[in-house]
This record gives C-alpha cells, structure tokens and sequence, in this order.
C-alpha cells in the first residue's frame, strides 16, 4: 500500500485531515505511532518488574537493552552515566523503531521526514547547553566559546549550529533515500530486490538511530567536559606519543 508517492520527497506533502493552519500530516500520524508503541511497550514491560532471581524474559531483554546503551555512555563519558541514558536511550529507540517499522506494510518512517529529524537534532542543541551549564556553572560553560581566545568565538557558535545541520541532513538522507531506492526498485523489480534493499534497511535504520545516538552524547560529553580535563588527556596524549618515539 503506497502512502507516499514516489514523486514526494516527504510525508509532510501527504495531509490527512486540515482545517484553518492546522494540518495533520502522515509525519505527524506515524511519529505518534511510534510513541505510543513506545509507551505502551515500556508499560507492558515494567507493569510486573522484578528484583527476584527469575524474572520476565521481555524484563531481560529491557534490561540489556539499557545496560547496553549505559555502556556506551561510560565509553564517553567516566561520571554521571545513568543522567544521559534517558535522553540517548529515549532518541535511540525512537528512531530505531521509526526505521525498522518499515518492514510493516503501509508505516512510513517519520523519519523519512526533515522535520522529524529537525525536531530530534533540536533536542539534542537544546541539551548540550543544559547539561553542560548544570554541570560545570552557567560562566564556565560561555567561557569554553572563547578559548583559546574570544577571536574563535564565531567559530564556536558555527560548531554549534552546523552539527545540528548535519544530525538533521544524515538521518533524514539516509532513510529517505533508502525509501525511494526501495519505491523505484518495487516498480522495476518488484521480487527479489526489494527483498533484498529491505533487509538492508533494517541494517542502514539500526547503524542510522546508533550513530544519531552517539554523536549526541558525544556532543554532550564534550560541553559536560571541563577545560582541564581535556587540557589534561591532551597532555597524556602528547606524553604517551614522546614515551613512544625513538630518542
């Protein structure tokens, strides 16, 4: 069942139901899918949580799912790892299930949408300052915009605004293009290769939810960081490379 013509590059063009400026999209429809599978998902799980030996098998499968991500939080960052799991946990499997769920006939990935990943790489902008100021103070957090000196100050700020830019672009290129490889390939091939470029999804919509999850607590990392730690693992670094090179 075709909701999104090939010849529409977002679901945002594919309105349901309007009235005055209000609209309701396809995006729109599908994210709050997503969100409530999400919920009633999580509801499902922890309604009978348990600390006994034996617990419920999808309670395990919770349960590595957040030790996973908390693992890779603690690569990033060595103090106050589980205050980042709520946040990247929360963008990984929201964009890990809007990807996946293409498998299912007639979802649409919200993904697939700029707005969508607008929205989610907006979140991430907002809690960078927000982590970063409550852990190291509002006058730290402005000062690391003008080291080494206040001349890189518009250089910081272009940082802050392009790697937005580019969580938006990649998440939505990606899926969106892989839907209208997947459309095209249906019209010419419609055996075999689809098959094959659906399989392929589900691997592209993993590495895609994994990659937008990591450069965001890399980005958070970075802010919640203070200027004489990363003075200091520079300084370890250039002292490992010395100890390593010949006399």
């Amino acid at each position: 069942m075709e909701i999104v013509h090939i010849d529409q590059i977002s679901p945002d063009q594919v309105i349901l139901w309007s009235w005055g400026f209000m609209k309701l999209t396809v995006t729109i429809v599908y994210t709050w899918l997503v969100m409530a599978i999400l919920v009633l998902g999580s509801w499902l799980i922890t309604r009978n949580i348990s600390s006994d030996i034996h617990v419920p098998r999808w309670q395990h499968v919770l349960e590595a799912i957040v030790s996973v991500i908390r693992g890779e939080i603690r690569q990033m960052t060595k103090k106050g790892a589980d205050n980042y799991v709520p946040l990247i946990g929360t963008l990984f499997l929201f964009i890990f299930f809007s990807n996946v769920l293409v498998v299912v006939p007639g979802f649409v990935a919200p993904t697939s949408s700029i707005t969508t990943t607008a929205a989610l790489a907006l979140c991430v902008f907002v809690a960078v300052p927000m982590y970063g100021i409550s852990q190291n103070g509002l006058l730290h957090y402005l000062k690391e915009y003008f080291q080494p000196n206040f001349v890189f100050f518009p250089f910081h700020v272009m940082g802050e605004l392009s790697r937005t830019v580019a969580l938006t672009v990649r998440l939505f290129g990606n899926i969106m293009s892989h839907e209208k490889v997947v459309g095209i390939l249906l019209v010419v091939t419609p055996l075999l290769f689809p098959l094959v470029m659906q399989a392929l999804g589900l691997l592209i919509g993993t590495i895609q939810a994994y990659i937008f999850a990591i450069l965001s607590m890399v980005y958070i990392a970075a802010a919640t960081a203070s200027h004489e730690e990363v003075h200091k693992h520079e300084e370890v670094h250039k002292a490992e490379i010395s100890e390593g090179s010949p006399a």
